[in-house]
């Protein structure tokens, strides 16, 4: 018996194209991180725009309290979690709905909402709210395919998914990560 599932769930290929990529910008989150051009409060605001709409219950959680700790307010959390920014800081709209954006098309972003965000924001901090959304799609996602093999615990599997993509993607980032950070490595010495 299968069960409704809604979330999206990573398979093996899609597993290996996104750790390739996140390995691949790892700079762009350091970047991110240490540049100051983005705010914890924003970042968090950012992240939580993009599991709004993948609905990983454990980003959820998590960004929530991060999201507290950085001095986001209640009624900004909700708002973002209803998909409503009229209440939320206006210098961050086009982020939080660009980050909205890349989660529904499922990390394929029109050029020209990349365009806009680069018109608003400038490229090196476009470059770092794109960062924060990568990381948080991988995050999701990742989530949301540990809950689909729950589920398949309780002889509910989730329709599309199999047990070897599940089994793949949570022990795979154990193995392909570190794979991943070694080959890029290999390659910058080159």
């Amino acid at each position: 018996m299968q069960t409704t599932f809604k979330k999206r769930i990573f398979d093996m290929p899609t597993f290996k194209a996104t750790i390739d990529d996140v390995v691949d910008h790892m700079d762009d989150l350091k970047s991110a991180s240490r540049s100051g051009r983005i705010s914890k409060a924003f970042s968090e605001r950012i992240m939580l725009a993009v599991t709004q709409v993948n609905g990983c219950r454990y980003c959820e959680y998590g960004h929530t309290r991060s999201a507290l700790a950085a001095g986001v307010s209640d009624e900004e959390i909700r708002s973002i979690m209803s998909a409503e920014f009229d209440d939320l800081p206006q210098d961050e709209v086009v982020a939080l709905m660009y980050a909205q954006h890349v989660a529904e098309s499922k990390g394929n972003p029109d050029p020209d909402a990349t365009q806009r965000l680069e018109d608003t924001y400038g490229p090196d901090t476009a470059r770092d709210i794109q960062a924060y959304i990568r990381m948080i799609m991988f995050g999701n996602l990742y989530g949301n395919t540990f809950d689909a093999f729950l589920n398949r615990l309780t002889f509910k599997p989730v329709s599309g998914s199999r047990l070897g993509d599940e089994l793949g993607v949570l022990f795979g980032g154990i193995v392909l990560m570190p794979v991943g950070m070694l080959r890029r490595r290999f390659r910058r010495g080159m």
